[in-house]
């Protein structure tokens, strides 16, 4: 059994992994409404029953490795879905059904939150070896399923030509980069992306949010992922919040398996299957 630090600091690292689980979730499942109902879910059974994580080598661990437990004993929404979350869903169960299991989550504990080896291993109770198969294998499976056109909206050029090359590694089409909210409205409405690649703040001091949300009132269902230093103040509980979600500094593998997972949950005609 793990002898964790006094209670107010297990209660302080218990509650600041919060945020990231949710995270997490969201990028699991694809939406706001049903990563955020798994993640409450897993945070009510550890506060119904603090022993679940006596064994974990840390709170946050033990938090992600109760998700984990609930995930795969259930493998479906925990709240009812809007007749959008319906179809993005449906969509996803059909391509994870070619997926092996527990991949694409190894691939997301790695990648998105930074989880080593062995602590991916202890999430789902699976030894090290397996745990970097499974991370190897989502990489080869999920980043061949689909291709599509990419939007990139950041106003550093170094940091936007690093995204443009990430992207277009793994197959996609960047269809342009915008550096402010007025270039990126106008640059979206005319491409209409599969995918949009979202700094928060630009140039000229505009938002990448608002930016984002001008495009979607034009295309519809797009799936988006920001990018930000500060990735606690945008996963606070309020709506609308992101479902993807990168922080800064970022490493190529995380903006891969990001655009990787954001494209596994698109929901537009124009994707296609890789052949």
């Amino acid at each position: 059994m793990t002898d964790h630090t006094a209670p107010d600091d297990f209660a302080a690292d218990l509650t600041a992994s919060v945020p990231f689980l949710r995270r997490y979730a969201r990028a699991l499942t694809g939406t706001q409404q049903s990563g955020d109902a798994h993640a409450l879910a897993a945070l009510e059974a550890v506060v119904g029953d603090v022993k679940t994580l006596a064994t974990a080598s840390t709170p946050k661990i033990g938090l992600f490795r109760t998700f984990h437990q609930l995930w795969v004993s259930t493998g479906t929404p925990a709240s009812k879905a809007t007749p959008e979350d319906d179809f993005l869903e449906a969509r996803a169960q059909w391509r994870l059904s070619t997926l092996g299991p527990n991949t694409r989550e190894a691939l997301l504990l790695r990648s998105i939150e930074g989880f080593d080896d062995t602590e991916i291993a202890e999430i789902m109770g699976v030894d090290p070896v397996k745990a970097a198969s499974l991370v190897a294998q989502a990489r080869r499976d999920i980043g061949q399923m689909v291709s599509g056109n990419v939007l990139i909206i950041e106003d550093e050029a170094i940091i936007a030509m690093d995204l443009e090359s990430a992207v277009s590694a793994l197959g996609h089409t960047v269809v342009g980069v915008a550096s402010t909210r007025d270039a990126a409205v106008k640059l979206g409405t005319a491409t209409r992306p599969d995918l949009i690649l979202a700094d928060i703040q630009l140039a000229d001091k505009s938002s990448g949010i608002d930016a984002v949300n001008q495009l979607l009132e034009t295309l519809g269902a797009v799936p988006v992922i920001f990018i930000t230093a500060f990735p606690e103040r945008l996963l606070t509980g309020d709506r609308p919040e992101p479902a993807f979600l990168i922080t800064k500094p970022y490493a190529e593998d995380q903006v891969r398996t990001a655009v990787s997972q954001a494209m596994f949950f698109a929901s537009t005609d124009s994707l296609k299957k890789s052949a």
